[in-house]
């Protein structure tokens, strides 16, 4: 069973701005509760093929994986991609203008678990969803509150 969840959140910020910060990976630990570091692996500034190392913390264990950035279109679109690991992940960002001052931005986690993760996969969807919620409002309030 595959995982696919997308998420949204509407932003008062202009769709620049969100996607400036939401798609620098270096931001990711300041917005994302499960993300404790990003290390890159190629130089900056982000382009297709650019490599980042990540390390997170989900459902009580650590993972460590590498994200490959395989399509953006600034300002727009960002979709990276992971194949290591027990649940390879493809993550999507995607910004919509809203009016003249506001951004809607997607974030879509999908995957094919394989092992022991198949078999929770319909749980691991729901805490997916829960926690993408919860960076998404946090996104939000970052934004919403700073001149970032």
């Amino acid at each position: 069973m595959s995982v696919d969840v997308v998420t949204d959140v509407v932003i008062s910020r202009p769709p620049d701005a969100v996607a400036a910060y939401a798609g620098d990976p270096t931001n990711a630990p300041e917005w994302y509760a499960n993300i404790r570091s990003v290390a890159w692996r190629t130089p900056a500034p982000l382009d297709v093929g650019s490599r980042m190392d990540f390390v997170a913390q989900f459902l009580g264990r650590q993972l460590a994986y590498t994200y490959e950035i395989v399509e953006l279109t600034p300002g727009e679109r960002l979709v990276m991609r992971t194949a290591q690991g027990p649940f390879p992940m493809e993550t999507t960002y995607e910004w919509e203008p809203i009016g003249d001052a506001a951004t809607r931005m997607r974030l879509r986690n999908r995957g094919e678990p394989s092992g022991f993760s198949r078999l929770v996969a319909p749980f691991m969807a729901r805490a997916v969803r829960r926690a993408n919620r919860k960076d998404l409002a946090r996104l939000k309030e970052i934004l919403e509150i700073s001149t970032v």
